[in-house]
């Protein structure tokens, strides 16, 4: 009786104060949650996966030593995967990495090839642009991959120091890069001999996770796996 007064009380919440699906802007029925049933069929899963090479790897070819990369979605100029990670990073709308953060992490602990992870950190914002903000949008994203694939979560080992847009071309990178360090590591000794996964939302160049995981390089035994939320494609 409890749960048909409840579910009754939230369809009349829907009706006076509706919830929109962040793909197309319709309203939510019960049992929807962020997308409304068509955007999420519509949405462009990868379907890559960490045992066969896929276009995430071979961004990462002979620039940096990680042993996998990977991707949930395809990220397009148009379309749902654009608006999602617009409302999440400029909207306030933190569950939204929440939401993609089960989806793949639950298709990740289905697939069994990231069962020795050690820890799952996100890229971090600079401590100004979080204060601004409210959130790191790739916080419960990762967070949420972590939960599912039984790993332990630390948002407190990468470090942002320097306040620049991080994905932008490669030459502004690399000036930064030679003349300072754009992340650091805090309590480097628990990262020995460990499997990471480094997180963050698009992946276009990737000159982010390209740094962040250079940042990792001098730690013995560390092994480096990558994923993200969407990823640009090459035309």
């Amino acid at each position: 009786m409890h749960n048909r007064i409840s579910n009754i009380l939230n369809d009349v919440t829907n009706i006076l104060l509706p919830i929109s699906c962040f793909g197309c802007n319709a309203r939510l029925y019960r049992g929807e949650v962020i997308l409304c049933t068509a955007c999420r069929h519509q949405l462009p899963l990868t379907e890559y996966t960490f045992n066969e090479e896929n276009a995430v790897d071979r961004i990462f070819y002979g620039r940096i030593n990680i042993k996998k990369a990977n991707s949930f979605l395809f990220f397009t100029d148009v379309g749902i995967v654009k608006n999602l990670i617009h409302f999440l990073k400029y909207r306030n709308q933190e569950k939204i990495g929440e939401f993609l953060g089960d989806w793949h992490g639950q298709i990740l602990k289905e697939h069994g090839h990231l069962k020795d992870i050690d820890y799952v950190i996100p890229v971090p914002l600079h401590r100004k642009k979080l204060k601004k903000r409210g959130y790191n949008q790739v916080d419960l994203f990762a967070k949420r991959i972590a939960h599912h694939i039984d790993s332990n979560y630390a948002d407190d080992i990468l470090v942002k120091t320097a306040n620049t847009k991080t994905q932008t071309k490669k030459n502004r990178l690399g000036r930064w890069y030679d003349n300072r360090s754009l992340y650091e590591l805090k309590n480097t000794a628990i990262l020995k001999n460990k499997n990471i996964l480094l997180v963050d939302d698009v992946i276009t160049t990737g000159a982010t996770m390209e740094i962040c995981a250079r940042t990792f390089q001098e730690i013995e035994g560390i092994s480096l796996y990558i994923t993200s939320m969407a990823f640009v494609p090459k035309a």
